[in-house]
């Protein structure tokens, strides 16, 4: 905890993901929120079928869930929401001529009753 999945659009070439992901849990692991940056977990997922409103092209989206255990205040919530946005437009790259896009965060809570983690190693 946290998970963080980044979805996006396969219209949207050339983005720097590694880059993202890296200043998305440095800002993360920077939360007094975060106990150990160890249990960041982040990754990227390209949808390959996907549509935005009704256009059939020039329309694309990059969403990030933040999944963290439950029982954070809406402070707490907010924070890391604007964290993973600033770590995300930190690398954004200029986007192609009438290409419309947008970036959303989302963080949701994970119930602590059923979450389960075990070190492998």
């Amino acid at each position: 905890m946290p998970h963080i999945v980044i979805e996006y659009t396969p219209n949207l070439k050339g983005l720097p993901l590694d880059a993202m992901l890296a200043a998305v849990t440095r800002r993360l692991a920077d939360s007094a929120e975060v106990a150990d940056e160890a249990d960041l977990k982040a990754r990227v997922i390209c949808v390959e079928a996907f549509r935005v409103g009704l256009a059939e092209s020039a329309r694309a989206f990059i969403h990030v869930t933040v999944r963290i255990l439950a029982g954070r205040d809406e402070r707490a919530k907010k924070d890391f929401s604007d964290r993973v946005t600033e770590g995300m437009l930190e690398h954004m790259p200029r986007l192609p001529p009438g290409l419309q896009a947008h970036l959303s965060v989302e963080v949701v809570d994970m119930d602590r009753g059923s979450y389960r983690k075990t070190r492998l190693a």
